[in-house]
């Protein structure tokens, strides 16, 4: 179980993200299965994987050659085995670095998240050290990371509505099953504090690219108001997405086109007051 400062600041990195905190914490308790450092020469350090199939990928043919002679990369994914310990890991990802180190952090993945190295610049970040610095900063960042995944990868509405087989399936693949993740997540919620969602309960943050009715058809009202040019006609259409972006990037949100609870208190202070009846 984490730790007061870890529950704390997963709270704070999922307001930032509108996601519910039972819900990161869930995803991020069971990616990590409690566990988020190993002890590698005498520091905390984040779970790593190399993968030898994404290393061989990354290098030019010289290098290649020699990766593939020493056995540090190959074409076929899992050819190139990963020491049990993490210790181990560790130095295997240092002998990988000495034939070429930025490519030997892209072929990593680092953390809770498992997100891969190579994923630096689709996330936004300025390097690769950069990623591996968020990684390796605390378990915190460990956690931002994955959030920042879970974002960029349009994973955020699937744990919204609570889709915990979908994102499994989207964020573990095919294979979930058998490891059970959306029962675990879903449990991991509930011990969270997070309450499951019942069939027709109304929910702002499920407002989103393919819904519709009155709710939707407030929306749209909502964001003519403000000065976007849609029809209300109760549709969530890619008009009504492309405006709800534009109104989520203005207001310093995340701007993934999902109406939630963060996105509905940013437009009710933008909003005019109600007229009061006389």
């Amino acid at each position: 179980m984490f730790d007061a400062a870890l529950v704390a600041a997963i709270a704070e990195i999922a307001e930032l993200h509108d996601i519910e905190p039972a819900a990161l914490a869930a995803v991020a308790e069971v990616e990590s299965g409690g566990r988020l450092v190993a002890i590698v020469n005498g520091k905390a350090e984040p779970l790593i994987r190399f993968e030898g199939h994404v290393f061989y990928r990354q290098l030019p043919r010289l290098k290649r050659n020699r990766a593939v002679v020493v056995g540090l990369a190959h074409p076929l994914a899992g050819r190139v085995a990963n020491p049990p310990s993490q210790t181990a890991r560790w130095k295997l990802v240092e002998r990988a670095g000495l034939i070429d180190r930025p490519a030997a952090l892209a072929a990593t993945s680092w953390g809770v998240g498992q997100v891969m190295g190579l994923h630096w610049r689709w996330l936004g970040l300025a390097s690769i050290d950069a990623l591996v610095a968020e990684a390796r900063s605390s378990p915190a960042g460990q956690v931002r990371l994955m959030a920042r995944y879970i974002d960029r990868a349009g994973l955020r509405r699937l744990i919204v509505e609570q889709d915990w087989a979908g994102f499994a399936r989207a964020y573990n693949g095919p294979g979930y099953r058998a490891q059970r993740y959306d029962e675990k997540i879903a449990a991991a919620y509930r011990r969270h504090g997070g309450e499951p969602r019942r069939p027709g309960r109304h929910d702002p943050a499920l407002l989103a690219f393919g819904t519709g009715g009155p709710a939707v058809e407030e929306l749209q009202r909502n964001l003519r108001m403000l000065g976007f040019p849609l029809i209300a006609d109760g549709d969530f259409g890619r008009a009504t997405e492309t405006a709800l972006k534009a109104f989520q990037g203005d207001a310093g949100l995340v701007a993934d086109g999902v109406f939630g609870p963060r996105t509905a208190e940013a437009m009710a202070r933008r909003l005019p007051p109600a007229p009061v009846a006389a």
